[in-house]
């Protein structure tokens, strides 16, 4: 598609005011060596081309079609080219999916043409592509892009436009421009794979509002990430954003919590606004990734350097600590009022040559993987010759990235234009250097994380998954959704998570009887599909310590939830064995619509949903996963032990994710489950399942 021999527009157009004219346009005027063909049936002739009346008449093979007429007509014209023998179709006429009803199947008919001729498609509603490197410019964009190396891939055209005009002004070139329209049929998976083994590209852009293929998402970004970053924005991410996208392309969006989780397992850096999108893109573009996040900061101002600092710990880098050497080099060749610490002071005066030794000092030491350089222009500052310097000495250190700071107006102008011409990222403000340089940083974690990712899932054979889908079978068969409290502990026993013992009791003699089946004190717990939240209508009672009380208590409980739940099917009032108290965490699962099962822990019990001290990861876990989540967290520091306490048992915590990855993953029915709270003991003591509630499709 991005190098086709051949080329029909269909629709092309003698009248500069039709997006017909300004494809073929584009086309001629961006370089393409192929053949052209304008179809058109009331042209002979269009922008000196000879134009044909339909796709059919067109002597030869056409390796792609681009579509530009009104949308009930792209059915027959698809049909027209799927017979030509047309390998891909761009469909830019909007129509679709977008506006619902017959757009929609419209579309779907759309599809099933391309499917019956082995035709793909990119759109409909769409922009089109470009590939500076073919070159090809199959869209109606006003302007052709400057050849470089980062590729965009965006579901919205009109951002595109936005960025090609902007991108002019900042000497930012692309190698691939892709506008996605509805994606009927080829969407970011594809493009992602296919740019993945594009050697004119070094950095993947991703503006998306949904994504349809979750799973497919994660497998081929963590592939391709492994070769070169890929960097996404995602619209849609609040409520208003997620009804807009809708409305917009037709597409489902999934929770935001869900793709931030598909996207961290999958490498890939979130960008939050455009200007982080290309700010990430310009730095990757041009610079290496650095070994470490270890940073030095050289500037000739104290207050941007101090403000650069706090900016690099928020965003996760750490300052070097510079070689005795380093500093003692730096003593001697800076002024005595110079910082010789990092960050390095050059003070005000300093002149192009005292930042070339600073710099060359600084990049010499180990511990530096890189660079911020800031400049503020000062009545002895030389911004072109120091931009000069900064460039001759990044050169000797191509291991370590160095970003800029150029804080000004005209002054500092040329200077900045003469570092981003030699590809050194230069910015007007110290956060969007600390940002980039960050990005590099935060990718190259992610490079690690992915090599260590080749770590085998742990697969228990000590479970029973036809004892779990025979329970949820039972509870299907009685209409339920929900599994009773001591379905739910017997389906964690199915998986070897331990339970405390439990019985379900119909009657106040069945509760006295278990209760001394398993010793007192034992707790009470009303048993209904209908209430998940059982102290909400006061359906516990702990500390039951006699046959009177338990008594008592049963008799109590269906009075509360009778009361306060009067539509509830009651099952009767589990009966549990009361254990020791250890610290409240809480285990769970959710199946989102997009990437699938989600699994969360965090801190347990009443303040789960007050603190919400969590954190996700994608099912199947991984055992450096599972002990990354438990890091994760704010709570870890009371798992870990604190003033004397002896350490949780985090090995069993471990063990418990694990099991329940692998339990979505025999038993995908399962939508949603909460263990909490989950009891922790101290290490080598163990956990345990304390209430569980299991919701299935």
């Amino acid at each position: 598609m991005f190098n086709p021999g051949s080329v029909a527009v269909i629709g092309a157009s003698r009248e500069p005011t039709k997006v017909g004219y300004t494809l073929l346009k584009n086309i001629i005027n961006s370089g393409y060596g192929g053949k052209i063909y304008p179809v058109n049936p009331k042209a002979d002739e269009v922008l000196g081309l000879k134009c044909y009346k339909s796709i059919s008449e067109v002597p030869g093979e056409v390796d792609l079609a681009v579509i530009a007429v009104p949308a009930q007509a792209v059915i027959e014209v698809s049909e027209e080219c799927g017979r030509k023998g047309v390998k891909y179709l761009t469909v830019i006429s909007a129509g679709f999916k977008e506006v619902g009803g017959e757009g929609a199947d419209r579309e779907r008919e759309l599809v099933g043409i391309a499917r019956k001729y082995g035709m793909r498609v990119l759109g409909p509603n769409c922009l089109g592509f470009i590939d500076s490197y073919t070159p090809l410019n199959a869209t109606f964009a006003a302007v052709m892009p400057r050849k470089g190396r980062i590729a965009f891939v965006s579901q919205s055209g009109a951002l595109i436009t936005a960025i090609l005009d902007w991108s002019i002004k900042r000497g930012i070139g692309f190698s691939k421009i892709v506008s996605l329209g509805n994606k009927a049929d080829l969407d970011e998976v594809y493009f992602i794979q296919a740019i993945g083994e594009d050697a004119n590209t070094k950095v993947i852009l991703l503006y998306v509002e949904s994504i349809e293929r979750g799973r497919e998402f994660v497998n081929v970004a963590r592939q391709v990430s492994m070769k070169k970053p890929i960097v996404v924005l995602k619209g849609g991410v609040t409520e208003a954003g997620a009804r807009a996208a809708m409305s917009h392309t037709g597409a489902m969006t999934g929770g935001f919590t869900a793709y931030e989780v598909a996207f961290k397992k999958a490498g890939v850096l979130l960008a939050s606004n455009i200007s982080e999108l290309f700010d990430y893109a310009i730095a990757f573009s041009n610079q290496s990734i650095p070994a470490g996040s270890n940073v030095a900061i050289v500037t000739n101002a104290g207050g941007p350097g101090i403000i650069t600092t706090d900016l690099c710990l928020r965003m996760g880098l750490r300052l070097s600590s510079f070689s005795s050497s380093t500093i003692n080099s730096l003593r001697s060749k800076l002024p005595p009022a110079a910082a010789i610490y990092n960050p390095v002071d050059v003070l005000g005066d300093a002149r192009a040559d005292r930042y070339r030794s600073a710099l060359d000092i600084v990049l010499s030491d180990e511990a530096v993987d890189g660079l911020i350089v800031i400049l503020t222009p000062q009545a002895m500052t030389e911004p072109v010759e120091t931009a000069k310097a900064v460039i001759e000495v990044s050169r000797k250190y191509l291991g370590k990235p160095v970003v800029a700071a150029f804080i000004g107006g005209g002054a500092v102008g040329e200077a900045a234009e003469m570092l981003i011409n030699e590809g050194i990222p230069c910015f007007d403000l110290p956060e969007r250097a600390v940002l980039a340089l960050s990005g590099l940083c935060k990718y190259r974690g992610y490079l690690d994380a992915l090599e260590k990712a080749v770590e085998r899932y742990v697969k228990f054979y000590d479970v029973d998954s036809s004892r779990a889908r025979e329970i949820i079978s039972i509870a299907r068969s009685d209409g339920r959704r929900v599994l009773l409290d001591v379905e739910a502990r017997e389906l964690m026993r199915a998986y070897g998570i331990p339970v405390p013992p439990a019985s379900l009791a119909k009657s106040e003699d069945e509760a006295v009887d278990a209760a001394n089946k398993m010793g007192y004190p034992v707790a009470l717990k009303i048993s209904s599909p209908q209430i998940l939240h059982k102290t909400d209508v006061g359906g516990v009672a702990l500390n039951v310590n006699s046959d009177a009380e338990v008594r008592e208590a049963y008799r109590t409980i269906l009075s509360r939830v009778s009361r306060h739940a009067p539509r509830a099917m009651l099952y009767g009032v589990t009966v549990q064995k009361m254990v020791p108290r250890g610290r409240e965490m809480i285990v769970g699962l959710t199946k989102d619509q997009v990437f699938g099962h989600m699994i969360m822990f965090g801190l347990g019990g009443i303040y789960a949903n007050v603190f919400r001290d969590v954190s996700f990861r994608l099912t199947p876990v991984t055992p450096s996963e599972a002990m990354d989540m438990i890091k994760e967290i704010n709570a870890y520091a009371v798992l870990r032990g604190i003033r004397g306490e002896a350490a949780a048992d985090v090995a069993s915590v471990v063990n418990v994710i694990l099991r329940l990855s692998q339990l979505v993953q025999e038993v995908p029915e399962i939508v949603e489950m909460d263990i909490n709270p989950l009891f922790v003991y101290n290490e080598g003591e163990g956990c345990i399942a304390l209430d569980v509630k299991v919701v299935f499709s």
